[in-house]
């Protein structure tokens, strides 16, 4: 199930989503043009759990500061390609009813949850978590209880077959966090696939929670 687009008009320009995407495609080009030195640049910038708890530092940058460094950096094309494809869907709406400044606070707050509940799962790892997974999944929580009955057109694969069908974004947003729960109970037993599933359940909740402190006006369509 990938979602494409949604029914949902915005009333703003959502320059701060679009900024986002830029500098997060700008920093993906720069990774890959560094070749093998990228693997450094990841470990340098990327937000390690035993860091985070006070434990040896892998990175002289500050603990603190890569957990902001962090949500800007990826390991591929279909990391990046997917996560901004869903910033893209869901951002613009929910920017349009913060605002571009409180969306900007609520995006980077969403992502410093959900790094923490990544290193609250695997405290001892020394194995930079990098992604703006966590932060787009607040975003995700956010969508889910200001906008539910918005329509996303959703691409669904049938086999050799795929349809084009519009779904309610509860139904959207409700499988994907129930994908995230299992895996991230999977990744428990040592088969997460090297993805940081619970960052993704713990930014789904942080936007959940903080949304009223943000939001100024309360949506009254898809209610």
């Amino acid at each position: 199930m990938i979602p494409l687009k949604d029914d949902n008009p915005t009333t703003i320009t959502p320059v701060v989503t679009v900024g986002l995407i830029v500098i997060n495609a700008a920093v993906f080009a720069y990774q890959l043009s560094l070749g093998a030195a990228g693997q450094a640049f990841v470990a340098t910038f990327g937000a390690t759990p035993l860091a985070l708890f006070g434990g040896e530092p892998t990175s002289p940058i500050p603990p603190t500061v890569t957990l902001f460094t962090a949500m800007f950096l990826h390991g591929g094309i279909m990391h990046v390609g997917g996560n901004m494809l869903y910033l893209w869907i869901f951002g613009n709406n929910i920017e349009d009813v913060m605002g571009h400044g409180r969306f900007v606070v609520f995006y980077l707050l969403c992502g410093v949850a959900a790094a923490y509940a990544h290193a609250l799962s695997a405290p001892a790892s020394v194995v930079p978590m990098i992604g703006a997974s966590g932060a787009i999944s607040g975003v995700l929580g956010a969508y889910l209880l200001l906008f539910p009955r918005a329509r996303v057109l959703t691409l669904i694969p049938l086999g050799f077959y795929t349809r084009l069908v519009y779904v309610p974004a509860a139904f959207v947003l409700g499988f994907w966090i129930v994908i995230q729960l299992f895996s991230g109970t999977l990744s428990l037993g040592g088969r997460g696939g090297g993805v940081a599933w619970f960052a993704h359940v713990g930014g789904f909740l942080a936007g959940m929670l903080l949304i009223r402190l943000f939001v100024r006006r309360w949506p009254q369509r898809h209610v």
